[in-house]
């Protein structure tokens, strides 16, 4: 006591607080994103591996119908709106109820109750207004993520069918389409953002009118000598306090109501039926020889139009049947009816005596193996393509089915060989390389049932012979069709 330097405790020991508070601000932020942040990606996360899922578990028909480069920007967008409504929720509303309640508890307490009731009624209101034009700007929102959707279909569509685009010098056309979808994004977004603007204004006339009755009630005060100076400036400052939480407050609905709407079309795609499901009670498929028979099969992919009339027949088991008729006649739709992309109209279709209807869809996928007419590989390695018969076989025998495809030599020439990338949906190969490689991967899967729909349509006479001659191999003791 008496020391000069003991003057400068409080204020040094003031700005050492101050700082350790500024400090704590970026602290506390930090830990909370620390704490919340991998839980809110692992549930984005989650909800969108379930939607992958999903898709892969629907029938034929809805990918048949589906639109790529929509289907894929609504889950990129489902998955942003979730990580932004679980921030909002958790990092914002809860505080901000707290500091309004308090405001107001302080208002009441601390003045007569023309402050709360001011508070209350511009409170009221704000929200009212909020909600109100907030459900007014939705349909802009929906409107929005509909054109975007649209264009970016029309964007992937053009760009997965670029040779098409070319060979028939479409890229005006292709220009058209997309800046028709552009256009209309740009109409609904310069609408939303509109009335986002109209939002905001009237949010803060609200707030700013509530201000001014608040600040002229504690003017009214000072003067009659009932409130002070500093009640006046207390007034103020818990209005600036109250004011920007409850700005907050309106953006998070907003924000809660556009990530709401933007899962809209990935939760409807979560809600898509599953045409072809496993029955409660199915069971692994149980291969003894690979006895196929089609007992009375009716189906059609339409009810009014049926492609197979009672269609009958038995393939014993490691034997061969061939299939034999004019394009559009249905030989397609066999292979197709046998994976279950798609269940039967009428009779049954059974393997070793089992319904194909009883049993796990994976188990029967897992015992039939198909070359397609129509090959398409995926824009990775040959090694990876091949390999995709049989996920995890080692290199050696991936080479060996290779070999038996009649592709090896052809790879051994490529400059990169295996780790060769084959392009988008295997463009960068021909028609019969691409058909040879799709016949590798079956060979590696050793299927015991055998689909070859014709399997070497894309390919010269001379590698045809040379394959039919591996396929005679390949199927030697196993059903084939």
């Amino acid at each position: 006591p008496g020391d000069p330097r003991s003057a400068l405790v409080v204020p040094v020991a003031l700005l050492l607080a101050y700082g350790a508070l500024r400090v704590s601000v970026t602290l506390f932020t930090e830990l909370r994103e620390f704490l919340f942040y991998p839980v809110a990606a692992r549930i984005a996360r989650r909800v969108s591996l379930e939607t992958f899922n999903h898709l892969l578990s629907l029938s034929l028909r809805f990918h048949l119908e589906r639109q790529t480069g929509g289907v894929s920007r609504d889950i990129e967008r489902g998955s942003k709106a979730i990580h932004s409504l679980l921030n909002y929720t958790i990092y914002t509303i809860l505080p901000t109820l707290v500091e309004m309640t308090l405001v107001i508890s302080l208002l009441s307490a601390k003045f007569d109750g023309w402050f709360a009731a001011i508070t209350l009624s511009a409170l009221a209101i704000y929200i009212t207004f909020t909600v109100t034009v907030t459900e007014w700007r939705t349909h802009f929102r929906r409107a929005m993520n509909e054109q975007d959707s649209k264009a970016n279909t029309k964007a992937v569509d053009a760009l997965i069918n670029y040779e098409t685009v070319k060979y028939f010098s479409n890229e005006g056309f292709e220009q058209a389409r997309y800046d028709e979808n552009l256009q209309r994004l740009e109409k609904a977004s310069v609408k939303s953002q509109t009335s986002l603007s109209l939002l905001n204004l009237g949010q803060s006339l609200i707030i700013s009118a509530a201000v001014v009755l608040l600040v002229w009630r504690a003017t009214v005060g000072v003067v009659d000598g009932s409130m002070t100076l500093g009640d006046l400036v207390l007034v103020n400052a818990l209005m600036i306090q109250l004011y920007i939480p409850l700005n907050f407050l309106g953006v998070i609905y907003r924000e809660i109501k556009q990530s709401t709407i933007d899962m809209e079309k990935m939760f409807a795609l979560l809600g898509q039926h599953r045409e072809v499901a496993d029955a409660p009670d199915a069971r692994p498929l149980q291969t003894h020889g690979g006895t196929v028979r089609f007992e009375d099969v009716r189906f059609g992919y339409d009810r009014d139009r049926e492609i197979l009339h009672g269609v009958s027949f038995e393939i014993p088991a490691g034997k061969t049947v061939a299939v034999v008729g004019p394009s559009g006649s249905g030989k397609s739709t066999l292979a197709r009816l046998m994976f279950r992309f798609y269940d039967v109209g009428e009779g049954r279709i059974s393997i070793d005596g089992q319904d194909i209807r009883a049993v796990t869809q994976k188990s029967l996928r897992q015992a039939i193996g198909i070359v397609p007419q129509d090959t398409v590989l995926f824009n990775d390695t040959i090694r990876y393509n091949i390999a995709y018969g049989r996920p995890g076989a080692t290199d050696a025998e991936v080479e060996a089915a290779a070999r038996a495809a009649q592709v090896h030599d052809f790879v051994l020439r490529l400059p990169e060989g295996y780790a060769t990338r084959v392009g988008e949906r295997g463009l960068k190969l021909s028609g019969g390389e691409k058909q040879r490689v799709a016949i590798a991967r079956t060979i590696l899967k050793d299927p015991r049932i055998l689909i070859l729909d014709e399997a070497t349509s894309a390919l010269d006479t001379r590698t045809e012979q040379e394959i039919q001659a591996a396929l005679r191999d390949v199927s030697r003791n196993r059903t084939t069709l």
